[in-house]
């Protein structure tokens, strides 16, 4: 039955998603499925699968087309984004099932995502007419001093699986608000979201050759794109050893380099915390997004005198949470994004178990889809592999501590430092975490995973390297400081 479905549906598809180069959909005579995880026999839709070749245009005509945008008012590239983002918005219910239909998430999830995609078209529209220098006084008598910010030219755009409109938005939309043009290569697994944010670009009035995209396999497209030289930047949200490869390319070129990457984000739960606060919050930042989010908490550490009773609560929550169809708005979890993350996820429960850890759930389910339970890893310790690596999956550690000072050296001993998160009533404590936390955000008594669009995102160590994301601090990593001096005479 389920072969005959495809067939059909491949009969359906002969008109396949393409490519947006310098205005126009083109594509190559290959394609890739997007299929539904949840339901892989459900085809979404068939993405061209692009070659080098394609990203060779796609940079040729964003090279073309950028100076007359940088030129442009900045009223004209505000109301583009502008406008953008008021059509994400208004078409949110559509974007947000397939978004949950190609990735997995929950609706309630989904929805969040575009809206928050939305947003930030709409808060970069403001970016581009306040996009400011400085007016300073010289040492020197008689000379002005004055200093601007200026576009970098064609920018890569390289973004992940688990954000598939939110990432390429909160990347794409302060890239154009300071007057770049912008190459956007998204993951192969989920093409759909990202096609119809270029689709809403071109139909806000974005000039052709502007924004472009280009879909398909990410080593062959992502090493074109980074070794350009007529791109002058490239920002890369994906895992840590791609990161460090494109770094290393990057800097040969001296080619300006944003990275976000991994997380084994820690959240601490002290003796004085609100139980089921902590409960909450450890089970959102854990197990929602199906733990498929580089802010996840997948280390839990907890204070000798509250671990037993939180521990029994847990995994209480954990066992009750319905996982299922994300279309269905009963359910809270849905299925892990592919079949090669779920083998990954549940090679890491097998190998916390042979470490030691006493493991609650972590099994797939027996129904069509890539369905995990989630899973806990009870017993564990900061010295293994499974509380060290990045799972990228709906899998927590458990770490037992004996006070704050310890809490806080474990939590501080990773090679990552994304998000870190601290459950407790005492103000003492939760000033003392944020200002020791080594992590580039700190949430106190929230979960690890969630950040406003119009604040500051990333971290450092092993996460992040660069500038920041989101807030007006993005504009920093898209434009470049000119500094002019004038003599009157």
């Amino acid at each position: 039955m389920a072969k005959t479905k495809i067939i059909f549906l491949r009969l359906c598809m002969s008109e396949y998603m393409k490519n947006l180069i310098n205005g126009k959909w083109s594509g190559t005579d290959r394609v890739t499925e997007n299929r539904n995880p949840s339901n892989p026999s459900d085809i979404i839709g068939l993405y061209t699968r692009s070659d080098s070749e394609m990203v060779l245009k796609a940079v040729e005509a964003a090279k073309k087309a950028q100076p007359s945008w940088a030129s442009a008012s900045p009223q004209f590239r505000a109301d583009v984004l502008d406008k953008a983002g008021s059509l994400i918005l208004s078409r949110a219910d559509a974007l947000a099932r397939l978004l949950s239909r190609e990735e997995g998430k929950i609706l309630a999830e989904a929805k969040g995502e575009v809206i928050r995609a939305g947003n930030s078209f709409k808060f970069f529209a403001g970016e581009a007419v306040r996009l400011g220098g400085q007016k300073l006084p010289s040492t020197r008598k008689g000379c002005d001093v004055e200093t601007t910010r200026e576009p970098l030219g064609v920018v890569g755009l390289i973004t992940p699986w688990n954000f598939p409109i939110a990432i390429p938005a909160w990347k794409a939309a302060p890239a154009l608000a300071a007057g770049n043009a912008v190459v956007l290569k998204p993951a192969e697994l989920t093409p759909g979201c990202a096609h119809e944010m270029a689709r809403i670009l071109h139909e806000a009035g974005c000039p052709d050759g502007v924004f472009n995209l280009v879909m398909g396999a990410g080593a062959e497209l992502g090493a074109t794109l980074v070794e350009h030289p007529d791109v002058s930047a490239i920002s890369f949200t994906g895992s840590e050893a791609v990161g460090r490869r494109i770094a290393e390319t990057c800097a040969k070129q001296l080619k300006k380099v944003q990275l976000e990457m991994g997380g084994k984000n820690p959240m601490v739960v002290l003796d004085d915390a609100d139980l089921e606060v902590a409960v909450q919050v450890c089970l959102n930042g854990a197990f929602f997004s199906t733990g498929q989010r580089c802010t996840a908490s997948s280390r839990l550490i907890v204070e000798a005198g509250i671990h037993d009773a939180f521990v029994e609560r847990l995994e209480a929550a954990r066992a009750a949470l319905r996982i299922g169809d994300p279309l269905d708005t009963k359910t809270q979890l849905g299925p892990v994004a592919s079949e090669r993350q779920l083998a990954g996820n549940l090679e890491a429960v097998r190998r916390a178990a042979d470490e030691g850890c006493v493991v609650r759930g972590g099994e797939r389910l027996d129904r069509e889809g890539f369905f995990q339970a989630p899973a806990l890893f009870l017993g564990s310790h900061n010295s293994m592999s499974t509380a060290r690596d990045e799972i990228f999956g709906p899998c927590a550690s458990v770490i037992r501590v004996a006070d704050f000072d310890e809490a806080v050296a474990v939590a501080n001993d990773t090679p990552y430092g994304l998000s870190s998160g601290i459950c407790t009533q005492s103000l003492k404590h939760a000033s003392a975490f944020k200002r020791l936390a080594q992590a580039g955000m700190v949430m106190v008594n929230l979960p690890t995973a969630g950040v406003d669009y119009h604040v500051p995102f990333g971290g450092r160590k092993g996460s992040s390297l660069g500038g920041r994301e989101q807030g007006s601090i993005a504009m920093d990593f898209y434009t470049t400081v000119k500094t002019a001096y004038t003599f009157a005479g």
